[in-house]
């Protein structure tokens, strides 16, 4: 038996004008995806849990099984797992994102957030930048490291606190200073976001960024601190050899701490133009080596919902039915094998908000030797009308399963 898992990250959303009162679900031309909601288990999923913050490692980890509330200890250490960073149990890591500020401000506090991810900078430039920011910043306890694009991750040996940082995506277009790190907790961190202001905005990577049109990565912003995460093994839970292949350190991460196999993809990028086409061979070739679930997760959708790129947003999902899903689907059909396809996004990321909600998302189950009575096609209101609700997103392995 096998298993595969399609997450697209923040697919799920509200109907949006410009797609005629659509959701990018709804407008996008998706056949594998419909062909399967015809013939599965079609509902939807809160994996999120009430009072959590709904980010993307809390609910990636309730679809891979883990309960959120007793394993979520944030995304950066995940993160840094994933970098290969071997933390210990006095260290805290800490997201970096490289962020585009406004710079007709004086003040720092008076600066407008204008992207969260500096037009997506690509890794090979910030690694220049975080170099620089850790050659000015770094002390004997205190380590910058790059990650991918502007996602990247500051390691602090006893931290002076574990400060409740605001994320930079929930504030774009706003004036920082309500949400930067405030009081005696708070100093150390502002200082180190101020300064790297300084470090950055005349940096030459820069500079050329602004000569090519491009936003320049002239702040990091920090957020998400976190200790050293544990997860039950994932073979020993379920008894399935699993694999993950994510461009995202935090997927890959969650993975390598569940003792799964992070396979990468070259040109993965976690945005709308990654290498579709890519990570359904990886996930082809993983079944062939013997392992019997495979997780492959998409980070464009939601890319393109922080970034309100709604064509885009459209684009990646018919990409992910085309390139992605099409092609595995034909292979573990082709193999005689009995298996089961999950599909579903792990919260949505609506173009109007422009950050993650808590809303249900929608699912579908197909296991090809049980059929059942699905929906036309996959939606969030199809979904929501089959009436099959599950409360809790750990739960959902049960019933892929």
């Amino acid at each position: 038996m096998k298993y595969l898992v399609v997450l697209a990250d923040g697919m799920a959303d509200l109907p949006i004008d410009e797609l005629g009162h659509k959701t990018p679900m709804e407008a996008a031309y998706k056949p594998m995806t419909d062909r399967l909601a015809q013939e599965a288990c079609v509902g939807t999923v809160s994996n999120v849990p009430e009072g959590m913050v709904p980010e993307s490692d809390t609910a990636n980890l309730a679809v891979l099984s883990y309960d959120p509330k007793i394993y979520s200890r944030g995304r950066s250490p995940l993160e840094a797992l994933s970098m290969g960073l071997a933390m210990t149990e006095t260290q805290t890591a800490i997201r970096c994102n490289v962020v585009t500020l406004s710079e007709e401000q004086e003040r720092y506090e008076d600066k407008i957030i204008l992207d969260h991810s500096a037009d997506e900078i690509t890794t090979e430039e910030a690694d220049l930048l975080i170099r620089a920011v850790e050659e000015a910043l770094h002390t004997d306890d205190r380590h910058f490291y790059t990650g991918i694009s502007y996602r990247h991750c500051l390691l602090w040996d006893n931290v002076p606190a574990l400060y409740p940082f605001e994320r930079p995506h929930d504030h774009l277009g706003e004036v920082i200073g309500p949400y930067l790190p405030k009081g005696e907790d708070g100093a150390p961190f502002l200082d180190l976001m101020r300064r790297s202001y300084e470090i950055l905005n005349h940096h030459p990577v820069n500079e050329a960024r602004r000569a090519r049109g491009l936003k320049p990565a002239n702040s990091i912003w920090l957020w998400s601190p976190g200790r050293k995460p544990a997860l039950p093994d994932f073979k020993e839970k379920w008894g399935l050899r699993g694999a993950v292949i994510s461009a995202v350190d935090l997927i890959k991460g969650i993975g390598i701490c569940a003792g799964m196999t992070s396979i990468d993809v070259e040109g993965a990028t976690g945005n709308v133009h990654t290498n579709y086409r890519g990570k359904a061979e990886a996930a082809i070739g993983a079944f062939r080596d013997g392992y019997d679930y495979v997780y492959i997760h998409v980070e464009g959708p939601d890319e393109c919902g922080h970034r309100a790129e709604i064509a885009n947003k459209v684009l990646s999902i018919e990409k992910i039915d085309a390139d992605i899903l099409a092609p595995v689907f034909a292979y573990l059909e082709s193999t005689g094998e009995d298996f089961h396809v999950m599909v579903l996004p792990d919260h949505p990321t609506p173009i109007c908000r422009r950050t993650h909600t808590m809303d249900p998302v929608p699912f579908l189950i197909w296991k090809k030797e049980a059929p059942c009575c699905g929906v036309s096609t996959l939606t969030e209101e199809t979904a929501r009308a089959a009436g099959r609700y599950l409360e809790n997103g750990y739960t959902l392995m049960d019933l892929f399963l």
